[in-house]
């Protein structure tokens, strides 16, 4: 049973800096891409930062130049850095996790979600 539990969410002015922490249980944790999607009030859920099972990275254009994402293989732990944050960057924060399967199949897991929040 493959579980995904984020922390590190909640209340920050602009400008200011937060990191999630996901932490999957289960094994092989070096066999999944890991993500960070976000989905604000009304919004579609979107994708923010990937890093691969090799450790390459991939970042939304919106975020880019301000968070980074990492992982920690041994401690079964993806983070996202967030830095100068933005009052357009309040939303859940959700960790998200794949690997392939067979064939064209991949397997998915999610966690529940962080609230990070920007705001004087």
């Amino acid at each position: 049973q493959v579980q995904l539990v984020e922390s590190g969410g909640g209340l920050v002015q602009p400008g200011g800096s937060l990191r999630l922490s996901c932490v999957v249980s289960g094994s092989w944790f070096n066999s999944f891409g890991m993500g960070w999607y976000r989905q604000a009030p009304g919004k579609q859920r979107e994708l923010v930062a990937y890093i691969t099972s090799g450790h390459s990275t991939d970042l939304s254009h919106s975020v880019k130049d301000r968070f980074t994402i990492s992982r920690d293989d041994p401690k079964n732990t993806v983070y996202l850095q967030m830095n100068s944050l933005k009052p357009e960057d309040t939303a859940v924060y959700y960790c998200y996790a794949d690997r392939p399967v067979g064939g064209n199949r991949r397997e998915e897991y999610w966690g529940q979600g962080t609230q990070v929040t920007v705001s004087s």
